[in-house]
């Protein structure tokens, strides 16, 4: 009776998934470690036919974490900030807890501040030697990170468009076409070009306080003018207005002080950010009523993705009869230059 009992005990163990421990010879113990690591492989796949135990005990391997584990509290907003050469009244309790905001804002999504660190890289060189030229402050150039992260296509749903995010009426203003074929919004060098001279005139309009100027490049000069005269102030940070004003000018701030240090805030250093692709300016003269921009880039040994990232500009994928400016790969001589020297 007690040995039908321990057999019995025996196969319920064994039907419920555990395994009594077996004393093997030496000559059988290959062929067991074999079979064990065939159970081992099938163990987690019942029989075809045979129902998986709802008791069954399932242990998944410790998950270990190589390295430090860096907490966003281990990086602290600097005691002091300056902006375009003025220093950001961080002495003021809601003025630091605004840019705080923007600053673990920027780093919470890291993946996302990875690539726009990248891409300062590329779009940066362009907008500094513009605001240079122009004796702007460089630091005006962390207004692209805010305005479409670095991306010359972006498009917003109050119709802005470009890196600088021009509006219709503004864009026109500053003598940026935009029709069926192009929008010269996208294009970053037209688009900053008109950049510095709006930011210009807004700083003389708040008499060379680049805060102000950057809210009224945010909300517009008239409806910045109207609230700072029905709050009676002069100073941005006392402003009460649009949240998205209000976090404007903190988020370009938090902007510039982690993207001018990426190695400090995202373990970056310059080799990492994406090189400008060399590029050269051509004239193409489409004779026929239109022709698709993939020939045009063909002809120019590239392709049609890459011409469209490009020219950003270029809304359709054909353009119709006219003279056009296209922006391709730098290539040398004399892959092509029968072809260019053929063009009248």
């Amino acid at each position: 009776m007690v040995a039908l009992q321990i057999a019995a005990l025996v196969l319920a163990m064994a039907l419920s998934g555990f395994i009594l421990p077996t004393v093997a010879s030496s000559e059988s113990l290959t062929d067991q470690t074999e079979n064990e690591n065939d159970k081992e492989l099938t163990a987690s796949e019942p029989a075809e036919g045979q129902a998986d135990p709802e008791d069954r005990l399932v242990i998944l391997p410790e998950i270990t974490r190589e390295g430090e584990r860096f907490f966003l509290s281990s990086f602290k907003l600097p005691d002091k900030i300056t902006f375009a050469g003025v220093p950001v009244p961080l002495d003021n309790w809601q003025v630091r807890e605004r840019i705080e905001y923007e600053f673990y804002q920027f780093l919470e999504d890291q993946g996302e501040s990875i690539i726009l660190a990248k891409r300062t890289g590329r779009c940066f060189p362009p907008a500094e030697k513009q605001l240079a030229d122009a004796g702007l402050p460089d630091d005006l150039k962390y207004m692209l990170l805010v305005e479409s992260k670095c991306v010359s296509a972006a498009y917003s749903k109050a119709k802005a468009s470009g890196p600088w995010q021009f509006i219709p009426s503004t864009g026109r203003r500053y003598r940026l076409k935009s029709d069926a074929v192009r929008d010269e919004r996208r294009n970053l060098e037209m688009s900053t070009e008109a950049a510095v001279k709006y930011l210009q005139y807004l700083k003389d309009l708040r008499q060379n306080d680049w805060f102000l100027a950057m809210a009224s490049y945010n909300a517009g000069e008239e409806r910045v003018r109207k609230l700072l005269k029905d709050q009676n102030i002069t100073d941005y940070w006392k402003m009460h207005g649009p949240r998205e004003t209000m976090r404007y000018v903190p988020r370009i701030i938090a902007a510039k002080e982690i993207y001018s240090q990426p190695e400090k805030y995202l373990g970056l250093s310059k080799k990492d950010l994406y090189i400008p692709l060399e590029t050269e300016t051509v004239t193409v003269n489409v004779k026929e009523s239109q022709r698709a921009l993939a020939s045009i880039a063909e002809e120019f040994g590239t392709y049609f993705l890459e011409l469209k990232m490009l020219n950003p500009e270029f809304k359709k994928d054909v353009v119709p009869h006219g003279t056009y400016q296209i922006r391709v790969p730098r290539q040398s001589c004399p892959n092509r230059c029968f072809k260019q020297g053929a063009t009248p």
